[in-house]
C-alpha cells in the first residue's frame, strides 16, 4: 500500500450527497437553491471547505468539497444543514407552504426537517475517482431531463468544467 492511503481522509476531498427528507422535491423552488448556492460561498469565504463541484437537483444534491484546517467534517456539514434548513423553513413557515407540514417529524429535538440524516460521504483518494464522480455529479441533470448537456443546467459546476464560466466564484477546478 502507498504511503498516501494512510493519510487521514480530510487531506483528500469528499464526495458528499444530502437527500431531503422522504426525497420530497423541497429543492424544486430556486429561491432554496440560492439559499444552498450562498451557504457554499460562506463555508469557502471563511475557508471552512474548498468546493470542487455540486449539483442541487428537487430532492438532492451532490458535492465534492474539502474540509480545510482545524475544522471538521461533522461541525462543518452540521452548520451548514442547519443554517439552510433555518433558512429553507422560515421561508416555508412565512408563506404558510403545505410543504412545510409535510417536513413535520416527530421527534425530540425538531418540529421539521429538511434534510435526512447520515448523509452519503466518500473519501475521493484518487483523481480518477473524483474525476468520475465529478462527470457523475454533471450529469444529473441531464439523465432527470432537464437538459441535453451538462452546462446547460444553472445549478451545477459543469459551466465551469466545460467553459470555465465563473458563476460561482467559490469554485476551485480539481487541477488547481
Amino acid at each position: 500500500m502507498e504511503k498516501e492511503n494512510f493519510v487521514h481522509a480530510k487531506t483528500h476531498p469528499e464526495f458528499v450527497t444530502i437527500t431531503c427528507l422522504k426525497w420530497k422535491p423541497v429543492l424544486a423552488d430556486d429561491r432554496f437553491k440560492d439559499i444552498i448556492i450562498s451557504s457554499l460561498s460562506f463555508l469557502s469565504m471563511t475557508n471552512r471547505a474548498t468546493i470542487y463541484a455540486f449539483v442541487i437537483m428537487q430532492n438532492h444534491m451532490h458535492l465534492i468539497w474539502q474540509i480545510l484546517g482545524d475544522h471538521s467534517r461533522e461541525n462543518v456539514q452540521r452548520d451548514f444543514l442547519r443554517f439552510t434548513s433555518q433558512q429553507i423553513l422560515k421561508i416555508l413557515r412565512n408563506e404558510n407552504s403545505s410543504l412545510q407540514r409535510e417536513l413535520r417529524v416527530e421527534a425530540r429535538d425538531r418540529k421539521y426537517q429538511i434534510w435526512e440524516r447520515n448523509s452519503l460521504g466518500i473519501s475521493l483518494w484518487s483523481e480518477k475517482v473524483m474525476r468520475q464522480k465529478i462527470d457523475y455529479i454533471h450529469l444529473n441533470p441531464v439523465k432527470a431531463g432537464w437538459c441535453e448537456f451538462p452546462e446547460e443546467y444553472k445549478y451545477s459546476s459543469a459551466g465551469f468544467y466545460s467553459n470555465g464560466e465563473r458563476r460561482w466564484e467559490f469554485l476551485v477546478h480539481i487541477d488547481g
